[in-house]
This record gives structure tokens, sequence and C-alpha cells, in this order.
């Protein structure tokens, strides 16, 4: 239990089925980093197991909210590194937010695999358009345009249009869109229209703005952040020559957040993936919410068509939520519509029970946001911290009256989608500071009096404004100690797990953390929109201002548009652990007409209006077994190559990384169960054929294939054919004669050369 809150800690429950799974969610800030392959698997349940082992592609992940989707695809590209699968430098892992990559790099550090490129897709990109661009254009890459709205302001101008601010941002969005979906502006009024998207102007007047907004980037020589993805596709689809050379750096590659691919992201994925299938996705029709941006979860859902060799893994275990928020949320999605409705994952929470969901109605916005604040008062004086608590609504206006709210109850608050963590000034200045600390050592008088790292770093941050004690109320006095106070937090526990740890090795972990955008918890009460919220996680969830008109909100009209209001609801809602409160009101002002309805996603849910068609909350039981998720196998096309399994010592069970040991599938100082006559007639067969062939013996079969065919004395093509060094052509090539030796058959000399023949005619 936590000390004094009277609620279970993250984590408590153990494991799957005998206390072997660690939940989803868990996580130490600075783990010990798994001493081998095996090591690195453990904690996981099956479904994420056979995620993490299945590591030659397609593999499709389909992976509900809480189920540790990231911890399954990080934990498969460790351990394909540490078994010596995955070569690091071939991996591209792709994601859609700075904080995503940095998150996903910080745990591949961990797990001891380092060298991994875990960036987003315009990082990737621009990356290789700035290695590739003065061989395939001359030159350096155009800079980046500074100020896209000016710009889009100006060609408004130029169009005699005057943009107020709301429309500057809309039209800007439509440019965007327009792009990542590879729409021109001379087609823009169509596309748009065909979209179903509610146009800021006249389509005909927005694709003139968006020409000129062209004409303007090139006059001035710079590029957008769109044409990073744009310029990027051009030069692999104009340049074979260098989209190979990008394809021979990477092998493999894993895609997170899969269904917020927009059709340009899924082109470059297209050819930087190539003829390969080395390809996994991750991803939850459920949560594309960001259709608005040219998202679709279309690549998601048709992947095993495109790919019918595919292993689709399910992962509905829930290890974040409670049975009740968990009952919530599936009961919400039991109402949806559309193609993503049908494909739909029902969780199953892996938790403790715990509270019902509270749906609570208010007579206006100030009286929700004083009572949401009150009850945010209570659950910290009950033990619960303040940074595990969020306030989440549908747009960023709606944060300043809990702001208010919070700030007259002493509360204090983080704004999501401020700055970051790195980017902020204090911090800027804190690295500075204990940067001159740690060179300086013992000549800085500041740490004359501090007995150890913690109380060097409040030493050196004092100076900056740090104090024992935070400041009263809210605002900038306070964010900047409450950023400080995260750096203090940060080397406690640093300490804790380094206890040899310096200032230096600090500073050291602090800047490898700004590298990877892996930033500290920073105490205080969350705000933030529902779309900001994606992918975090908060032991209490408010989910405020639920009214039909905001959400939905007023300008959803179709069908397609509405269902994805209703997932931006659900997203809120699996964002909660463990505490889940919904609210309205049913006027904006004290004293005025209550005219407001509760949003229609309530309806079913929320006490008096009906029950909901899903069953009350509970794992799916048959025969006494738990069905979750699961695992569905490709079908063979006749085209993929043989995947090859992790290879593991038949002797005894240990993961092989050593070359030489993965070619015999047993450890060097295990037993061997040679056939010494076999391996010598091998020896004899392989000098003859080399002969013939007129190459070195080891371009048939090297030393160590045929000691691993003596050992194992395959039966038949597939028992060959799981031998390392035993690849397809060689199996075609050879695989009869080796077959016909291991049977105990005479070899007749002619007949051997006939084949060699045959095989050289074709």
């Amino acid at each position: 239990m936590r000390p004094g809150c009277g609620q279970p800690c993250r984590g408590s429950r153990r494991g799957w089925q005998h206390g072997g799974v660690t939940a989803a969610t868990d996580s130490t800030l600075f783990p010990r980093v798994p001493d081998s392959p095996d090591a690195v698997l453990e904690g996981l349940d099956p479904e994420q197991r056979e995620v993490a082992t299945a590591l030659h592609g397609p593999v499709c992940v389909l992976a509900g909210a809480g189920t540790g989707k990231t911890r399954a695809i990080t934990h498969r590209i460790a351990y394909g590194v540490r078994a010596g699968i995955l070569p690091p430098a071939a991996v591209l892992a792709v994601t859609f937010t700075q904080r995503a990559a940095g998150e996903m790099r910080g745990r591949l550090r961990q797990l001891g695999a380092q060298g991994v490129q875990a960036r987003t897709f315009h990082s990737a990109a621009l990356r290789q358009l700035q290695f590739f661009w003065p061989r395939a254009v001359g030159g350096e890459v155009p800079p980046l345009v500074e100020r896209k709205a000016a710009l889009v302001s100006e060609a408004a101008a130029r169009c005699r249009v005057r943009l107020d601010r709301t429309e500057l941002r809309d039209v800007t969005s439509e440019i965007e869109w327009s792009k990542v979906t590879q729409t021109v502006p001379e087609d823009y009024p169509a596309a748009a229209a065909k979209a179903g998207r509610a146009a800021p102007r006249d389509p005909a007047e927005l694709g003139r703005i968006y020409d000129l907004y062209e004409q303007l980037k090139h006059e001035r020589s710079v590029i957008d952040f769109e044409d990073v993805l744009l310029l990027t596709v051009g030069i692999l689809q104009d340049r074979p020559d260098i989209a190979e050379t990008v394809r021979g750096q990477y092998q493999h590659f894993v895609v997170d957040e899969y269904q917020d691919v927009s059709p340009l992201q899924q082109r470059l994925l297209e050819l930087w993936v190539g003829e390969r299938e080395n390809l996994c996705v991750v991803g939850d029709a459920s949560q594309t919410i960001y259709s608005f941006t040219g998202a679709t979860a279309d690549h998601l859902l048709d992947f095993r068509t495109r790919h019918p060799g595919a292993t689709v893994v399910k992962l509905v275990r829930d290890y974040r939520s409670t049975p009740q928020v968990v009952h919530f949320a599936n009961a919400l999605l039991a109402h949806a519509r559309g193609r993503a409705a049908e494909h739909r994952l029902e969780l199953v929470s892996q938790r403790e029970p715990g509270p019902e969901p509270v749906c609570a109605e208010f007579a206006d916005e100030p009286g929700e946001a004083e009572g949401v604040a009150r009850r945010v008062r209570d659950l910290i004086a009950s033990g619960v911290s303040a940074d595990e608590i969020a306030v989440l609504y549908r747009i960023n206006a709606q944060s300043e009256v809990y702001e208010q709210a919070l700030a007259d109850l002493g509360i204090p608050c983080q704004l999501r989608g401020a700055e970051r963590f790195f980017e902020r000034s204090e911090v800027r200045e804190a690295f500075v500071v204990l940067r001159g600390a740690a060179r300086a050592g013992g000549n800085d008088a500041l740490l004359d009096d501090a007995v150890d790292l913690p109380s060097q770093v409040r030493a050196v941050l004092g100076t900056k404004g740090w104090t024992p004690h935070a400041p009263a109320g809210s605002g900038a006095v306070r964010d900047r100690w409450e950023s400080l106070a995260a750096l203090v937090r940060l080397s406690v526990d640093f300490a804790a797990a380094h206890p040899e740890a310096t200032l230096s090795d600090l500073v050291a972990e602090l800047d490898e953390r700004a590298r990877a955008q892996h930033a500290p918890t920073v105490e205080g009460v969350t705000l933030a929109s529902l779309h900001a919220a994606k992918g975090l996680e908060w032991d209490a969830v408010f989910v405020v201002g639920l009214t039909d008109g905001m959400l939905p909100i007023t300008y959803a009209k179709t069908e397609e548009q509405i269902e994805e209001e209703r997932r931006l609801l659900y997203v809120g809602i699996t964002r909660a652990r463990r505490i889940l409160t919904l609210s309205w009101s049913l006027a904006r002002s004290p004293g005025g007409r209550p005219s407001r309805q509760p949003s229609r996603f309530l309806k079913g849910l929320r006490p008096g209006t009906g029950g909901g068609s899903v069953p009350r909350y509970g794992p799916a039981v048959v025969g006494g077994t738990v069905i979750p998720g699961g695992v569905e196998r490709g079908r063979s096309t006749g085209r993929e190559r043989v995947r090859r399994a992790p290879a593991r010592c038949r002797v005894c069970g240990r993961s092989l990384t050593d070359p030489g040991e993965v070619k015999l599938l047993r450890c060097e100082d295990c037993p061997s169960e040679l056939d010494e006559v076999l391996y010598e007639r091998l020896h004899q067969w392989r000098a003859r054929q080399a002969a013939l062939l007129g190459q070195p013996d080891y371009c048939v079969f090297t030393d160590k294939t045929l000691l691993a065919i003596a050992e194992a004395v395959p039966g038949d093509e597939a028992a060959l054919s799981r031998i390392s060094g035993v690849r397809s052509r060689k199996l075609q090539q050879f695989g009869a004669d080796v077959l016909a030796l291991c049977a105990g058959e005479e070899l007749h000399a002619d007949a051997e050369q006939d084949a060699r023949q045959d095989e050289t005619g074709r």
C-alpha cells in the first residue's frame, strides 16, 4: 500500500498466472540492465513474449490501451539486439512525437540495447534528407520556414483575403492536411469534398492560398515541416541507388502508433522497407484521434491484406486500469460504429477492483471547476500525489477556469503541451551551474557542507531559486521551482541507484536524458486537452465539460467525425488507473439558462440512462481459462523467407548469441551427439561439390554447418532448413544430396555431376 493513501501501489498485483509478470506500466527510474537475452523476456505475459520473440516480420501488434505495447516492442528490439539477431545500427523504430521517441530510447538504454535509432518520422526523414541532398540535388538542404502561419497570412493577403487568428490557424491546418495526403493545390476542392472536410473558407479560394503559399516558399528558398517528408519520398523514388543505400543501412523496422500514419508517412515507410518483410507495426484503431491531420487507421486494418504472411498478436490484458474503469471504456466502445469499431479490442483488467467511475452534474462551469478542485484537494489530502492527478478537456480554452479554481485552493498545476522540460530556461540554467560545479569538484565553496550527491545538487540549485519548501500559489515562480525540484528528486533517485555516483556522473545522466527527451516528473496536477493526454496515464483522471456541442464538438457532423469524438473520450477514460470522474455543467455562467445536455456518449453509461450493452466487468472465461488476446499466424504466400525463431541451445535451453553456437544450436561446452561417420561423409561430399563448382569448400557449407548437420541428422527439408547456414538457395541446390547422406544412402559421382550441370545450366 502507498503510505497514507489507502491505495494499492502501482504494480502491486503479482504476475501472469504465478507471479512472473510485472505490470505493463511498471518501471523504476534506474532499473538494473538485464544480464542476458533471456532476462530481457522476464516479466512479459504470453502475448507480450510472442511480440518480443517474433523477430522476423511482418508482424502486426493490435494493442489496447494500457496493455504494455511500448514494453512489448522495446523488449522485442532489446531481445533481438542482445541475442545477436538484430544488429542495433540496422534497426529503425519510428513513432510520432519526440516524447514517445525519447521514452523508447530511454527504455532501450535501460535494457542494454544502445545504438538503435528511435526517431519520429520527420526526424528520421530530415536526417536522410540532409545527408543525401548534396548527392541528389546539390548544395545544402533549404532551411525550415520559421513562421509558417506568417507565410500563409502573406499568401492570403496576395489573394486579397484577410484571415482572422482562428481562420489563419484553420487554413494552415488545411494546407498541412493537403500535403500529408499528397493533394496538390488545384485538387484541394475535390479532395476536401470527398473527405467531408469543413473548409474554413471557400475551397477554391483556399486552394489559391495554398498555391501562393507554395510559391512564396519557392521564392524564399525555404521548406516546411511537411516538405521534409515529401522531399525525402521524392529522392527515394527518383534515385534507386539512394533508396538501396538506405535499405542497406536499415534492415528491421518498428512503427509505433501505426493507426496515426498518414498516406505520406505510409509511402515513406514503403520506400524504406522495399520488398523486405522485416516490419513490425503496433497500433489500436480505437485510439485513432488525429484524422484531421491526415491520419488513418486503414493502414493498420489493411496490414494483413497487404502482408498475408503476417503474424498478428492481440494485446488485451490491461495492466493500467481497474476492472471498473476498463468496463466503462469497453461499454463506451460497445456503442461505436464504423470500421474501427468492428476491430475494437475488449480489454481485460489485470488489476484489483477499485471505486466505480463517478458521473457529476453541475449548474455552471465555475461550479464544475470548483467542484473538481475540491475533489482534487481531498485526493491529495488522502495521499494521492498531485502529479498523479489530471484534468482533461476537449479544447485548450477550457483550461483557464480550472487553473483558477486550483490556484484558489493553493494546488499546483502544470499545463500539458507547453514548453518541453529540457527547453525551459530554468532547466538550461540548472545544467550550466551543475556542470560548472562538477568541473570545480572540491574547489567549489558551495559544496563544502554537502555530504552526499543530493545535498550537492540542492546546494547548487539553491542559487537558481530552489528552496526546501514550495512557494505559495501558482504562476511563473511556482513553475520555475517545480522544474528545479524535479531535478533534485532525480538526484535522490540516481544516488539511490548508484551509491558511488558523483556530480559528474549525474551531469552525464542529465545530458543523456536531454538527448532522449526523457524528462523527470514535475509535481502538480496536470491540465491537458484529450489530444495532448494520448500516451499518458494518471492514478486519478477528471474528464470535464462533457456536453453535446463540446464532446462531440459542434463541428463534428458526419458519422465518421462523431465516432472520432467517441474515440477521443475513450482515450481520456483509459488514461485513468484507479479513479475516474466525468462531469458536465448545464450552463456556462452562474445564473445562466440550463440549456446544455450531457454528452450523448454517456447515454447508457451514466446512472438513470439505461444499462450498457457490455457484460459486467471481468475477464472472459471459457472452461475455467481466461481467454485474452491471442496470436494469429499468417498464411504462406510462397514468397517469404523462412522465419527463424531466436536460437536456443537444444541441450540446456539457453539463448545463443555466438554465431558458431547458433549454427550448432548448442553451447560449445554442452555435450554433442555427433554422428562421426556422417560427418566424414559430408566432408568428402563437400570436397567433390566444391571441385565441380570450382569454388572453395566453405562456399558449399562451412565446417560449423556440416558439424550442425551431423549432430542434428535432419530427416526432411523442414528440419534441414532450421539449421543456420542452410538458406533457401542452398536448400534447393544441395538439400536432396544432404538428406540422402543423412538417410545413409550412397551418392554416385556421375549423378552428382549431372545435378551440378543442371544447376549451372539454369
